[in-house]
């Protein structure tokens, strides 16, 4: 089949352009490359898949509503992986615009591309962060998310509702995905893995928020692709059953679903910290700060409906996970 996928360049993108490719399908690319982080590791994603035949990219801005509207009409697209975003809690504090740009206009300007051109099935990166001020764990998409705590998650959670109405009023499939934590080989710098590595290599501190009393529901990238490849060949079906009162808010009349995808294995932060420090075969210099502003304290996923549907469940362990991403970074950064 013929794929857009948005965020091409991007952590998760980068992974499921690989595993579509590798399943024979024809995939279209697209990312703004923005400077959010290294360009380099973007472009280094790029070249690798660039070198496959069935694979394009296209350098386009989410925010473009006329370049989008055009790149549906000329490629006609059967399913669409929008993965594509700003992406950051803590960046959204002092940038709010960003997400207005990329989270609100650009989602809009996927959904009319997919509306009028026909696209089968629309599956679309959501985040944990929409559970807001939830305390009850795990989180179930049977949960309200009505209070977020960061703009990120808010703009998450809109695409959510603008999905639906989508999905309602053009009956247009769509797919949410609730990713818990993603880490592994060619992550974002800007996530924790990532920054505690550099700063662990170079014998510098890192910033342990919460004095480390946190737990994280930590998804390898690989459980993320499977559980990604498996969504995108169950397009929702209207349910005229489904009503507010006694159905899921997971799901609808419409042709709408929303999964959350994690490891259902929460780890405490320095669980994490310390799986890396055995990897490394250093131990970090530990900087403990109070909470940030927009994170939240626990976070754990109830993927029972995602295993019922796709008959998978999201299962590498932490100390596997860091394992293979030292291993990449190593490599990738000709380091010793």
């Amino acid at each position: 089949m013929k794929f857009l996928v948005t965020g091409a360049a991007g952590f998760i993108g980068y992974h499921v352009v690989e595993r579509l490719l590798a399943a024979g399908h024809q995939v279209i690319g697209i990312d703004n490359l923005n400077d959010y982080y290294d360009i380099s590791l973007k472009q280094a994603r790029l070249d690798l898949l660039i070198e496959k035949s069935a694979f394009q990219f296209i350098k386009l801005d989410l925010a473009d509503s006329g370049g989008i509207a055009r790149l549906f009409v000329e490629h006609q697209f059967e399913r669409v992986i929008h993965l594509g975003a700003q992406a950051g809690v803590r960046y959204s504090l002092d940038n709010p615009l960003a997400y207005a740009d990329s989270n609100l206009i650009g989602h809009l300007n996927i959904l009319e591309g997919c509306r009028h051109n026909k696209v089968e099935h629309l599956l679309y990166a959501s985040s944990s962060s929409v559970y807001g001020l939830n305390r009850k764990l795990p989180f179930s998409t049977e949960d309200s998310v009505d209070h977020p705590i960061s703009l990120y998650a808010a703009t998450k959670k809109a695409n959510e509702l603008m999905s639906h109405s989508y999905s309602h009023l053009y009956n247009l499939p769509t797919t949410g995905l609730r990713f818990f934590t993603v880490y592994g080989p060619w992550g974002r710098p800007d996530m924790a893995l990532f920054k505690f590595t550099k700063a662990i290599l170079a014998g510098e501190s890192i910033e342990v928020y919460n004095h480390g009393e946190m737990h994280r529901d930590f998804t390898y990238i690989d459980d993320i692709t499977e559980a990604i490849m498996r969504l995108q060949a169950i397009v929702p079906q209207p349910n005229p059953d489904w009503t507010v009162e006694q159905g899921s808010p997971a799901t609808s009349s419409a042709p709408y679903h929303v999964y959350n995808i994690g490891n259902s294995s929460p780890v405490k932060l320095m669980e994490y910290i310390h799986a890396l420090e055995a990897a490394l075969g250093l131990i970090a210099h530990k900087n403990m700060l109070p909470m940030q502003p927009g994170d939240v304290m626990d976070t754990s996923a109830d993927t029972e409906e995602l295993y019922q549907t796709i008959g998978f469940r999201p299962g590498v362990s932490v100390k596997e996970g860091v394992k293979r991403f030292v291993e990449w970074y190593k490599t990738f950064y000709r380091i010793q």
